[in-house]
């Protein structure tokens, strides 16, 4: 299994999340997951919100297309982008 899969034109991300880093960023992978470094503190849900509205910067969409799909309370997170305009660091684009 891989850290990323297209389902239709959505990606999903599997990842490992690392709050209160010195900086948001993908930081490698780890075991079937990436990980990504995130500022926002685990409290209030503020880690998952900046790592959606980080992800949303990647992928070149809107907060609203970046979905967490399980993992809310968790360091593994699922993640959906709807269409995402552009993509991470190694991943391939889906073939048509």
């Amino acid at each position: 299994m891989s850290w990323f899969r297209w389902e239709g034109e959505d990606l999903l991300l599997e990842l490992q999340v690392q709050p209160r880093a010195s900086r948001d960023e993908l930081a490698g992978v780890h075991g079937e997951r990436m990980r990504v470094r995130v500022t926002a503190p685990p409290t209030e849900g503020k880690a998952n919100e900046r790592l959606l509205g980080f992800l949303a910067e990647l992928c070149a969409v809107a907060r609203r297309d970046v979905i967490l799909e399980r993992g809310a309370a968790s360091r593994t997170k699922r993640v959906r982008v709807r269409k995402p305009r552009a993509c991470p660091p190694g991943i391939d684009t889906p073939r048509s």
